[in-house]
């Protein structure tokens, strides 16, 4: 038996009059939406009964197939596991976070099924996977030269400027990293799993919850108190980047035969000039000048104190034109230094970067921040 699923959207981009009443506003943001129900013997029939041959991924709550539908349409299903109490909590929310919102550099949700147990989100397909498959991935793709990079970076810094920037209420999603941000056929970068992010009414500048994300990509602040503001999706985002340019995982910088965390390893590399020795070896051919100012723009969302990270639409401007940073006013790095969680990771785990989103159920003993020498 299945069940209709309906997501009740208040997701509203900002008015562009200033003087629209309060009240207009409240009764613009109440607004129902209806999100498309598939039925559980369609999405069964499209996934050759969720054959594992049709696995095109794993997140934390559930596994991800491709599918087709009758009328040819490839998508891409998401089977929630059963077993799990936050895989529950992330179906409603992601629904109800962004059923009606559409963004270039968003994945679009198509819809949703409820079977008894099960619960399904079904989303756009997308060709080339994640930035992680892609980028640090067994069968790492050999297309990514520095321009799908830097789209990459800049289509991502759109997608969170959007969510942080121009929506009432404002999201932070909470769990950027390289498996959560799709890749189009033109590589394209879409973000998507939505299901830890939290809504933000404009009155609201800050919340304190449970710590929810992925070990690597905590903001220091929220790692250490569950301190929430849309600053840290920028640290995320800054963690992103350096991956990005690297070719490396959070966890996996080799520096002189240390293995240091990435974040550390490149503001090493900044105090002692030597940002270049960052890059990827796999790419042959970029523009210096861009790749180090990416290279910094990640250090400036990666500060150790929230207030001097910038925002997205900052991120914006400094990575697509090329102003001066100020890096007078760059500061070092913080990150959460989780050496329990990483000495209890099989070696095979530690090289492959291989991560779940999660929610703690206490807070971590350990922020570090680097300091210079």
């Amino acid at each position: 038996m299945s069940c209709g699923c309906f997501g009740a959207s208040t997701i509203l981009r900002k008015s562009s009059d200033k003087h629209v009443s309060n009240s207009e506003q409240d009764q613009e943001a109440v607004t129902i939406t209806k999100t498309r129900t598939f039925s559980f013997n369609e999405l069964r029939i499209a996934t050759n009964n969720f054959n594992l041959s049709n696995k095109i991924g794993r997140g934390g709550f559930g596994i991800v197939y491709k599918g087709i539908l009758r009328n040819g349409m490839v998508v891409a299903v998401k089977l929630l596991s059963a077993e799990s109490k936050q895989g529950e909590r992330e179906f409603l929310t992601e629904i109800e976070t962004i059923s009606n919102v559409k963004h270039p550099n968003l994945v679009q949700l198509l819809g949703c099924c409820v079977h008894g147990r099960d619960q399904i989100l079904v989303y756009e397909y997308l060709e080339n996977n994640s930035i992680d498959r892609a980028l640090l991935g067994p069968r790492r793709s050999k297309k990514l030269d520095w321009r799908r990079r830097s789209a990459i970076c800049l289509g991502t810094a759109r997608g969170l400027s959007f969510l942080h920037e121009q929506l009432v209420p404002r999201i932070v999603h909470r769990d950027i990293k390289g498996s959560n941000v799709l890749l189009d056929a033109d590589f394209q970068p879409k973000i998507g799993d939505f299901g830890l992010a939290k809504l933000f009414p404009d009155n609201i500048s800050h919340i304190t919850t449970k710590i929810a994300g992925t070990t690597g990509y905590l903001a220091p602040e929220y790692a250490l108190g569950g301190h929430l503001t849309v600053k840290a999706d920028v640290y995320s985002y800054g963690i992103l980047t350096l991956e990005i340019v690297s070719g490396r995982t959070w966890a996996n910088a080799d520096h002189g035969g240390v293995q240091k965390l990435l974040a550390e390893w490149a503001w090493e590399l900044y105090q002692e000039e030597k940002l270049l020795d960052l890059v990827d070896p796999e790419l042959e051919e970029f523009p210096e000048n861009e790749v180090l100012r990416y290279v910094k723009v990640a250090l400036f969302c990666t500060q150790a104190a929230a207030s001097r990270r910038p925002l997205m639409s900052q991120v914006i401007e400094m990575l697509s034109r090329n102003v001066r940073l100020k890096e007078n006013e760059l500061t070092p790095p913080g990150f959460f230094d989780d050496s329990a969680s990483l000495s209890g990771r099989s070696a095979k785990d530690k090289l492959s970067g291989t991560s779940n989103s999660y929610q703690m159920n206490s807070f971590p003993s350990t922020i570090t921040q680097v300091t210079p020498r």
